[in-house]
């Protein structure tokens, strides 16, 4: 078992994440998704040590899939300075709440969504939302691009412990999604 980073609710009952370290293992789960939902955080408003925003990473992920885009937090106006616009901004507990309805019509009222990628969440609200969706939404999977592991998600990378393996996981994750296209 993978021991995330922060020790927040680790005990994940009979069903813990799949730890995927694969930049082309991320690209095909993400292309294979029929309506996959980008749900930014305001941990993404900090620079890696080369002086790029990762929310500017998040953007170019959203870009390179065609993935709409949810701001959370104060996000939406970093979002909008870079030129681009969110298809919804919701509050992390919102945003989980609606995820949970099967119901719901999604971001872009085109069905609910099938992958949720939560990127920038802090990690004590981030494991307790996607605690909810394993619990409550069966009919969605969940994937994290935070740099810590997350043991709710049904997907998520390893504890990184360098930015420098992150931004080369980001960047790879980023290719392999453009070549795709």
């Amino acid at each position: 078992m993978v021991i995330p980073l922060y020790r927040v609710n680790v005990l994940t009952g009979t069903k813990s994440g799949i730890e995927i370290d694969s930049a082309q293992d991320y690209a095909d789960l993400i292309r294979r998704a029929k309506r996959p939902l980008l749900v930014i955080g305001p941990l993404l408003l900090a620079s890696l040590p080369d002086g790029k925003l990762l929310l500017e990473y998040a953007l170019d992920i959203a870009k390179a899939a065609n993935i709409p885009i949810c701001a959370t937090a104060q996000t939406k106006g970093k979002i909008a300075e870079l030129g681009v616009q969110p298809d919804c901004v919701y509050d992390v507990v919102e945003i989980v709440n609606a995820l949970k309805d099967p119901d719901w019509q999604g971001v872009k009222k085109e069905g609910n969504h099938d992958l949720v990628i939560f990127f920038g969440i802090r990690s004590d609200l981030g494991n307790q939302g996607l605690s909810t969706l394993k619990h409550f939404a069966p009919h969605l999977k969940t994937m994290t691009l935070c740099k810590y592991y997350f043991p709710h998600a049904n997907y998520s990378l390893p504890n990184f412990k360098q930015d420098a393996e992150w931004q080369k996981f980001l960047e790879s994750l980023i290719a392999n999604l453009k070549k795709g296209e």
